[in-house]
């Protein structure tokens, strides 16, 4: 399957992940709703990646998911996984543009924090080595922790992405000081000559300040966007995302070359 590169040449990509169509879709069995099909409108609304998280436990995506979005979608295919032998063989059949390594726990909702990229150099640094290999582009998903930034790089991931959930859950003067932690390690990722991204429970409230952050290069956004859209519908909640992150990231501050690459 050949690597799919980015259509626009926006400075700021939107990565729409689509898990919580499937988690629909599973609670009560059967076709619908059809991630797939999510993945086609957000492709329309504005999207420039589709992201996907096959867990091991499959309770939202499913192979056959993985299977359909690699062969179907026109948009590159950002695959979340966990550093196992399983999900590198998958991620190595289908060679998705990007596999995001996260951190899994069977028991947890959801991703409640990052990759312990520092303490387990060792135990990634196959995984990173086998994907680059194979010409999909390797994302460590970690907090906005110095440590973890330059264990990331002693791995030699080109990209990381930075969990914005500890931001997003806090208010006040909490919420300044989360900020200024994001600010500071995607500038020290950046720094160190990684492509950084960010994501994990972004909404309209909370997207303007992280979009701003001149070096992020990709937000990855999906519970909150699938949550709006019974409300007002999947493509108007994608394009309202896609609004207010290019309101905080000004059409002149756009560089022509940062989407353009595989």
């Amino acid at each position: 399957m050949p690597v799919r590169p980015y259509r626009s040449a926006r400075s700021l990509r939107l990565g729409v992940n689509i898990d919580h169509v499937a988690t629909i879709r599973n609670a009560r069995g059967g076709l619908v709703p059809d991630p797939l099909r999510a993945a086609h409108i957000a492709a329309a609304a504005g999207a420039d990646g589709i992201t996907a998280h096959l867990r091991e436990d499959r309770r939202h995506i499913s192979d056959h998911d993985i299977v359909r979005l690699s062969r179907d979608i026109d948009l590159p295919l950002n695959l979340e996984m966990a550093a196992t032998d399983e999900m590198l063989d998958i991620a190595l059949r289908h060679r998705p543009h990007a596999a995001c390594i996260v951190p899994e726990r069977r028991e947890e909702r959801t991703t409640e924090g990052g990759l312990d990229v520092a303490g387990q150099h060792n135990h990634l640094a196959r995984f990173v080595s086998a994907l680059s290999a194979a010409t999909v582009r390797v994302s460590l998903f970690i907090e906005p922790d110095a440590r973890q930034v330059d264990a990331a790089v002693a791995l030699g991931a080109p990209v990381v992405e930075l969990h914005t959930g500890r931001y997003c859950d806090v208010q006040g003067a909490a919420r300044v000081a989360e900020l200024e932690r994001l600010r500071v390690a995607a500038q020290r990722a950046a720094d160190a000559g990684l492509e950084v991204h960010a994501g994990h429970g972004l909404t309209y409230d909370t997207v303007r300040d992280v979009a701003a952050i001149p070096v992020i290069r990709e937000l990855n956004i999906g519970h909150f966007l699938i949550g709006e859209a019974i409300f007002v519908g999947l493509e108007a909640s994608i394009r309202r995302m896609r609004t207010l992150m290019d309101e905080a990231r000004p059409e002149a501050d756009m560089d022509p070359a940062s989407g353009a690459s595989a």
